[in-house]
């Protein structure tokens, strides 16, 4: 087994949970449906999540390449899925709680999701960084400023119309960010 495929494991198993965590509050929506108060930005944050996790792990293969590894560059590549893990408890209701408001969650979450989310913009520029000594390719790099700055808007804004904005403008943005940055595997 070489290095990256060792390595490769434990980031497997941190997006494991994250999608596990997601698809387990899909489940408990479905399951309760009839106490289930549905909210807009918290389904479509949620949805581009669970798109971010597969995403993340389909550009790791792009890692395959680098033959030598310190802990500090495994810590950065390691960095994005934690917290990717961490927003995906934050974004829908746990099986503990006691409401199934997902207005009322998203708004008693919002700081720290959109805190969570500019670190995740900032490890994903940072992993850069660390592998290859240089910031990411410039569309890369607008859509992860143009993201970083509406969500530091959203940590303190309480404005619903601009929440759900940011929500359905983020959701096509990430799929053309994907579809244009990592259509294929390579």
């Amino acid at each position: 087994m070489d290095q990256f495929n060792y390595l490769a494991v434990l980031i497997s198993i941190i997006l494991g949970l994250g999608i596990t965590q997601l698809l387990s509050g899909f489940g408990r929506w479905v399951e309760q449906r009839s106490s289930f108060r549905a909210y807009g930005p918290s389904v479509c944050w949620a949805a581009i999540l669970l798109v971010t996790h597969v995403q993340t792990w389909w550009s790791m293969f792009t890692l395959r390449e680098q033959e030598e590894w310190t802990f500090l560059e495994f810590w950065f590549v390691l960095l994005p899925p934690i917290i990717l893990y961490l927003l995906s408890i934050l974004v829908l209701p746990g099986a503990t709680s006691t409401g199934m408001n997902l207005r009322e969650s998203y708004y008693a979450q919002r700081r720290w999701f959109f805190g969570l989310l500019m670190a995740l913009l900032l490890a994903s520029i940072s992993k850069d960084i660390v592998l290859t000594g240089s910031l990411p390719e410039t569309a890369n790099l607008v859509f992860h400023t143009l993201l970083f700055i509406l969500s530091g808007i959203a940590l303190f804004s309480e404005r619903e119309a601009f929440h759900k904005f940011l929500a359905y403008t983020s959701a096509a943005s990430v799929a053309i960010y994907i579809w244009l940055l990592f259509g294929h595997l390579q």
